[in-house]
């Protein structure tokens, strides 16, 4: 059975769709990648273009050898698009990244999530439901400076305007707003920032019902292939692992399949 069989429009991550382009054999050797993008010839590289040059020469072929490209690409990349969530999260890493980590703003968020630790805080690590969360605290604005202010008000109307379930009229200009106050602020473009930077087009209208729809689908389909799997496969395995150690091997009793 092929993926091919299958008519998902597949909900990529960057590190999965640089894996299925072919420009990476890991998701270790993406982030090394120069033109690690799967559209465009961008060049992670060149930081002090990023924000300046938005179109770029796209990718017409795939061709092992050029441009980063080290295998043939297992998948139409047309039938790509970046879910909503990884750029929501992208957006307020830098965000968070940028603060102040003596300051008020950031003191307050490590009392809003105590369970987080300091560590990816500080890193700007969060989950789907804690962004939630930010946005509906309504004392969160008010330890932010002015600049700190306008750059969340404008994430906020890119989050409900763009990335959601609808698309306002003026998503563009509330983009442009988010991505110059993102340059004052000294927030880097990451590859998933450079799709909203670059590639607009690729998202569709309701991308947020969009995204939720093709998971389900997607899930649905996995979990019909699995069962009809365990149905034709039998595995007859012990269960042990062996682990190897400098001077002795242990036996590891585990559970039967």
């Amino acid at each position: 059975m092929t993926i091919g069989c299958f008519f998902w429009k597949l909900p990529s991550t960057t590190s999965t769709s640089g894996i299925s382009a072919g420009t990476s054999k890991s998701l270790s050797s993406l982030w090394v990648c120069k033109y690690c993008c799967v559209l465009c010839q961008w060049d992670s590289r060149a930081v002090s273009r990023h924000y300046k040059q938005k179109d770029r020469k796209s990718r017409s072929t795939f061709v092992s050898g050029e441009h980063s490209i080290q295998e043939n690409p297992l998948v139409d990349m047309n039938k790509f698009f970046l879910p909503p969530l990884h750029i929501k999260l992208s957006l307020l890493k830098n965000f968070v990244k940028a603060m102040d980590k003596n300051g008020a703003v950031f003191q307050y968020l490590c009392t809003l999530f105590p369970a987080l630790g300091f560590a990816k805080l500080k890193e700007g690590i969060f989950v789907g439901p804690q962004i939630v969360e930010v946005l509906k605290n309504k004392d969160f604005k008010e330890f932010l400076t002015r600049k700190e202010l306008r750059t969340w008000e404008a994430f906020k109307s890119v989050y409900h305007g763009f990335l959601g379930n609808t698309r306002v009229p003026d998503y563009q200009d509330c983009i442009e707003k988010l991505l110059q106050f993102s340059e004052d602020m000294g927030y880097p473009i990451s590859l998933k920032i450079h799709f909203l930077h670059s590639h607009l087009n690729i998202f569709p209208p309701n991308l947020g019902a969009m995204s939720k729809d093709h998971r389900e689908r997607f899930h649905q389909d996995i979990t019909k292939m699995e069962s009809n799997y365990q149905k034709e496969v039998q595995p007859q395995h012990d269960g042990r692992l062996l682990l190897d150690g400098p001077e002795v091997h242990k036996i590891v009793q585990k559970t039967h399949f």
